[in-house]
């Protein structure tokens, strides 16, 4: 008491200058350099390690359990300087040189081949990001302009009590920040009743320096103490008392570090940090839902626990594991040898404790005159520097205050939601060059919706689809066409929709070979959006609306619930399509959507990629053709063709227009042809035979339907046609194999393979005497003809095309 009586302004001055120092305390762990990520039975434990042979380069290390699986390079796997991850994803952040860059790994253990296990893509592109947490699914970061998350689309407008965050933690639904005073506020997910959300309402009151979330719980460390405080829905026992300096957050469990360095454990089931590792010092851990991870202090190596796995082994997972990220300023004490991973002014800081003395350096003697009790005295030129510097530092915080306020005032607080976990797109678009043109893509899409056609199209809002398709995981996924990858969705109205995605590709260093596949795909969007938008045939897919946002090019379809024909024909067990009654329907369908191309549709379309996969059923097995992404408006006269690199499917491409680049839509008529073949035998387009080497349908097909033995190869899993099929079948081989003629001038027009299909189907039902005839030379000539034009290369004799069946034979003894 005589002390605080004599020398009152003194305590004044010290209690300010630690009100502003505790106001001004940053937390220093802002980018973590280990990463856990589970997924479907896998573990990937992560690190960012130091290369032993090159100085001051970091690399991202990961390795599996089960083993086996190693994260693929690319150009940001070196110079890292931290990482994320969550249930399938891996995030890696450079941030030198400026700007920050984050790409992702997406990790899929169900692909067939290492190469399609990882797929990676560039998230963010701007001002460097401070720190950074993930949830099981969701990323989020705090930029010099706020807190921004990534495959999050809910959070995309603006919070009213919006925070200027220095630290952040993200939860299965929420997100917690710390703001620079040391509170905490709590985002819940805004679709989410806030009845069921445990966490954001419930923060505790106070000062804290560290924050961490869990599945749906969250804890921090308390600046007065460093005390653990722990809210929301923990279903387990509470966190021990004490005082700590790290933590670390899984599912119903946690652990926390001290500050001799040494970490303690706590959750379901009496989980326990395992024996052999109580008496080890750590410099910092990371949690994902059962697994933990420590770097120790004694060689930076990283250790694990939480599971069976790590139990059962010495916990050792990577070695020469960079201890923390490279800062410019500690607020305490730098880590001791720090300058073999940093680069010159960056230093790797230690956990701020309010001991004497950091966690891993000789406690530093104590300053001269500063001791307690009245043995000390403060001079008056120590109190007016103190009081200098205290006013100074408080003039400074009031006027960042001050432009705080006015900037939220102005501009809006707000969650930045940049897309998907899988899109490349900038966070914070950079405004273009002055002299930058608008890219023709652009132009070419407003051009269609202002010409009128697509003005009965919706134009669907992308966070809409990727609400829609959980952000195009790979669940979703249904097929691939031809400028992107289908999902299918259903939509908030209860819509069931077909969503088709435009591939997108990093817009620096390419090659000519990459920039051409992405004007290719370009192309096919605007082609596929241009066609559909103006046609309307009940075989035909329907286009219901398109998005164009954030770089996005996606389009939306009706959903047809049984697939593809392909599908039906070779993938699937028990299709319902093993009648051909129900085979030749659908043939006829398609037909009937490819005659509205060539016959109704002004200008005339040729499909250009008219193949079993891109007909697709509907719940009532109607039949329609899709992805129109390679259509073309048709020459005016057969006569004419088009300067472009053919393009369609290998085992479905009309030879003559591979070879002449000649396109006409009798290359329509040859695909389709193809397809017949398929339905009628079962066989690929292009299929192993049975010594394993690769074969032609069309070659292998057409010789026993010339020789009037198509009951030889008619496919297996359809039961034998019926003595009303028989002939409807045989007859479905002769337009098959009109079809499929070398020289297009000798093949039928799509409008009379309708009418004959239509004879045939009608045929399938009880006797009817559409398909006799009396003569058997029109399919002997048509052998003769194909033989003549594929043996000389020559079209067959000059007095005229072989006559097309319009009705054949009986081949009830044949087949018999």
């Amino acid at each position: 008491m005589a002390f605080l009586s004599k020398k009152p302004f003194s305590i004044l001055v010290l209690a300010l200058c630690l009100f502003f120092f505790f106001s001004l305390f940053q937390p220093i762990h802002s980018l973590s350099t280990v990463a856990i990520s589970e997924n479907s039975g896998q573990t990937l434990v992560c690190a960012v390690t130091k290369s032993p042979s090159e100085r001051q380069l970091s690399h991202l290390n990961c390795t599996s359990f089960p083993r086996g699986v190693q994260i693929p390079m690319s150009p940001l796997n070196s110079s890292i300087s931290g990482i994320v991850a969550g249930n399938g994803f891996v995030c890696a952040v450079r941030s030198q040189p400026s700007p920050s860059i984050m790409g992702c790994w997406r990790f899929s253990p169900a692909a067939v081949y290492p190469e399609e296990k990882w797929s990676y893509k560039r998230i963010y592109h701007g001002l460097p990001i401070d720190d950074l947490s993930a949830g099981n699914s969701h990323i989020c970061g705090i930029t010099s302009g706020g807190l921004e998350c990534w495959q999050w689309e809910e959070f995309n407008s603006p919070i009213p009590d919006c925070q200027n965050f220095t630290s952040v933690a993200v939860g299965e639904d929420f997100v917690c920040g710390l703001s620079e005073f040391g509170n905490i506020k709590c985002l819940p997910r805004p679709e989410n009743n806030s009845n069921n959300n445990t966490v954001s309402g419930h923060e505790p009151i106070g000062n804290y320096s560290v924050i961490a979330a869990g599945f749906r719980h969250a804890c921090a460390i308390s600046v007065s103490d460093g005390s653990l405080e722990c809210w929301g829905d923990t279903a387990g026992e509470n966190p021990p008392k004490g005082e700590f300096t790290t933590l670390a957050l899984g599912e119903n469990r946690g652990c926390a570090m001290r500050p001799n360095g040494t970490v303690t454990c706590w959750g379901d089931n009496k989980f326990r940090l395992p024996e052999h590792l109580s008496s080890t010092y750590f410099i910092g851990i990371e949690a994902k839902q059962s697994i933990f991870c420590g770097v120790r202090s004694s060689d930076f190596s990283l250790l694990c626990w939480g599971n069976e796995i790590f139990e059962n082994s010495n916990s050792t997972v990577l070695d020469n594991v960079v201890p923390g990220p490279c800062r410019s300023a500690c607020p305490c004490m730098p880590l001791p040898g720090y300058g073999s991973y940093c680069s010159q002014g960056q230093k790797i800081c230690q956990p701020c404790v309010s001991e004497s003395s950091p966690i891993l350096s000789t406690p530093p003697p104590p300053p001269q005159g500063t001791t307690g009790g009245g043995g000390g005295s403060w001079n008056k030129k120590m109190v007016a520097f103190l009081v200098v510097g205290c006013v100074g530092s408080a003039s400074l915080l009031a006027v960042c205050c001050f432009l705080f306020y006015r900037y939220c005032n102005v501009r809006g607080c707000r969650v930045h939601d940049s897309g998907p976990l899988d899109m490349e797109a900038n966070t914070r678009p950079q405004p273009p060059p002055a002299a930058a043109a608008a890219p023709v893509l652009e132009k070419k899409l407003s051009h269609l919706v202002s010409a009128g056609n697509g003005s009965h199209l919706e134009e669907f809002p992308l966070h809409l689809l990727l609400k829609a398709t959980n952000n195009f995981w790979d669940d979703h996924k249904i097929g691939t066409g031809s400028f992107g990858s289908v999902y299918h969705a259903i939509l908030d109205d209860g819509r069931e929709v077909a969503i088709k995605r435009a591939e997108t590709m990093a817009a620096s260093s390419q090659g000519g070979t990459t920039k051409r596949q992405q004007d290719d795909k370009d192309s096919a969007f605007v082609s596929e959006l241009e066609f559909l938008s103006r046609l309307n045939h009940k075989n035909l897919v329907k286009l219901l609306g398109y998005c164009e946002e954030s770089g996005e090019l996606i389009l939306v379809y009706e959903y047809m619930r049984n697939g593809t024909l392909h599908d039906h024909l070779h993938n699937l067990e028990g299709s319902p399509l093993m009648s051909w009654q129900a085979r030749i329907k659908v043939a006829l369908d398609a037909a009937r959507g490819i005659e509205y191309l060539h016959v109704y549709a002004v200008p005339q379309i040729i499909h250009r990629d008219i193949k079993s996969s891109n007909i697709l059923l509907d719940d009532t097995w109607n039949a329609k053709v899709s992805d129109f992404g390679l259509s073309l408006m048709s020459p005016q006269d057969e006569e004419s063709h088009l300067s472009l690199r053919a393009a369609g499917t290998v085992g479905y491409m009309d030879p003559e227009y591979y070879r002449l680049q000649q396109l006409t839509p009798k290359s329509d008529v040859y695909s389709f042809g193809v397809v017949l073949l398929e339905i009628l035998s079962g066989y690929k387009a292009i299929h192993q035979n049975e010594y394993g080497v690769p074969r032609n349908v069309v070659d292998f097909l057409a010789p026993y339907i010339i020789q009037e033995e198509i009951h030889r190869v008619l496919d297996p899993k359809v039961p034998p046609p019926t003595p009303f099929e028989i002939e409807a079948v045989a007859y479905v081989g002769y337009i098959a194999v009109d079809c499929v003629m070398p020289e297009g001038r000798y093949r039928p027009t799509i409008s009379e393979i309708v009418n004959s299909l239509e004879r045939a189907l009608a045929n399938c039902s009880p006797p009817s005497p559409q398909l006799s005839r009396s003569t058997t030379g029109s399919i002997t000539e048509i052998g003769n003809s194909l033989d003549r034009a594929q043996a000389a290369g020559s079209p067959p004799s000059p007095s005229g095309p072989p006559p097309s069946p319009q009705l054949c034979r009986s081949t009830t003894g044949s087949s018999t």
